[in-house]
């Protein structure tokens, strides 16, 4: 078992989380020592918090997926819609976005040699001369057609709960997506306002911000809300997502309660 760190040591480990991050959990516990257990925690549960996050995403988007091209009728609605449909210019912009990021994507796992190929299709009157290698290998990458599967994992969480907005209400959620939704009783708001905390949530984590309190509860709310009632016509503790999400709760809860209660001891207003 190690040994606590010193005065000197906690000081330097306050520095390199940086006091302002720090700042809410002094706020509550009021030192630094009980501040960084508190951040600890805090870490510890937006590791748990990611595998669920990370499993509903992945559900939605491929059951997203799934209903558009049974809608639209054609495997390539993502890039070529069938009119009179169009996509907003946010989500034009993210799927062309993906799109190159797919590209590059390929273009760094082929060899030498295959990317070199690749100027028979980019440069098909031969390479200027004088070409930077950068121009040359950005014009090598636009002559990559990536599957329609490399171009949907770089798409973003945002880009999918974007389809659940008022924007998509006739074309999309009236139409296709309310299915995944079936639950007569909710509206595309009410669902979407769900997606939108999690979303919130995920970004979070991706900047290492502490999750507790209301927040928490609000998060843990929104999971429970989007696994039962995920492809179910009612609320459901056994839908199939609850089920895929099954091994990873037990862990959230528990890291969630652990935080919730040392922050409990403290007995300091939490806002």
């Amino acid at each position: 078992m190690s040994t606590p760190p010193t005065d000197d040591e906690m000081r330097k480990i306050a520095s390199l989380i940086s006091h302002e991050r720090l700042a809410t959990f002094v706020a509550i516990a009021g030192t630094d020592r009980d501040a960084i257990e508190l951040h600890r925690l805090a870490m510890a549960l937006n590791g748990s918090l990611s595998p669920v996050l990370g499993v509903i995403e992945v559900a939605l988007r491929n059951a997203t997926c799934e209903r558009l091209r049974a809608t639209f009728g054609v495997p390539d609605w993502l890039t070529n819609p069938p009119p009179p449909f169009a996509w907003h210019g946010e989500e034009r912009n993210a799927i062309r976005r993906a799109t190159g990021q797919a590209q590059r994507a390929v273009y760094t796992k082929k060899s030498s040699a295959d990317k070199k190929a690749l100027d028979a299709i980019a440069f098909p009157g031969g390479v200027p001369a004088g070409l930077s290698h950068e121009a040359r290998s950005k014009a090598r990458q636009r002559a990559i057609q990536p599957t329609f599967g490399q171009v949907i994992a770089q798409l973003t969480l945002y880009f999918w709960k974007r389809l659940l907005s008022a924007d998509y209400d006739a074309t999309l959620w009236q139409r296709s997506l309310k299915r995944m939704f079936p639950d007569k009783s909710l509206s595309r708001g009410v669902v979407a306002a769900q997606l939108e905390v999690l979303y919130q949530a995920r970004n979070r984590i991706a900047h290492h911000e502490p999750i507790y309190g209301a927040r928490l509860a609000k998060i843990l709310q929104a999971i429970e809300f989007v696994a039962q009632r995920f492809e179910s016509n009612h609320p459901d503790p056994n839908g199939i997502l609850a089920q895929m999400l099954a091994s990873y709760m037990p862990g959230l809860q528990h890291d969630a309660q652990v935080l919730e209660a040392l922050i409990a001891r403290f007995r300091v207003p939490l806002t």
